[in-house]
């Protein structure tokens, strides 16, 4: 078997073990040993909140993903669509040595998503850099300006449709002017 198919063989089996099972009324699936649950943008905050509540008080990071031209798959439970867009989030349970994933599907039609910034304040940059390189919006963020970008910047830099002009750099004088 090649490893593409070992590798689409042990996807298989994750998804498998975790199918049909709800954390928090959201689908649950598998990356490696890790648990990832998958809430739809409304019960996103709720779901995050109640994992707070069990033990995951820890936020070690929020990310933004672009899947645009992306054909391999995407680990998602059933009945969770793919979207372009994903927010992820990863909490720890450090009593007891627990990671749990959260994935968002975030359409392109309408990239908005609310905050978590309420439960985890140290997400509120993570949230701007998020819209500042993808465009995705984090409705009720204290802080929404861009943190990367200059303010009158058009665009956003990290999406895979983002033209990629380019800025001439001179690392030192001309020579002419020796």
């Amino acid at each position: 078997m090649s490893p593409d198919g070992d590798e689409e063989l042990v996807i298989e089996e994750l998804v498998e073990e975790f199918q049909g099972e709800l954390l928090h009324g959201a689908p649950v699936s598998g990356s490696g040993e890790q648990r990832c649950v998958h809430p739809d943008r409304d019960s996103y905050p709720d779901v995050v909140a109640s994992l707070r509540a069990e033990g995951f008080w820890m936020c070690s990071d929020l990310l933004c993903v672009d899947y645009l031209g992306y054909s391999a798959p995407r680990n998602l439970p059933v009945g969770i669509g793919a979207e372009r867009f994903e927010v992820v989030v990863n909490l720890l349970d450090p009593t007891a040595r627990e990671r749990i994933r959260v994935r968002v599907q975030v359409p392109e039609s309408d990239p908005e998503i609310d905050t978590i910034s309420d439960l985890h304040p140290g997400m509120i940059n993570p949230e701007r850099e998020g819209f500042d390189m993808f465009g995705i919006s984090f409705a009720g963020n204290p802080d929404p300006s861009r943190i990367l970008m200059p303010d009158d910047w058009e665009g956003h830099p990290l999406r895979k449709d983002y033209d990629l002009g380019r800025i001439p750099v001179q690392f030192k004088a001309p020579s002419s002017a020796r």
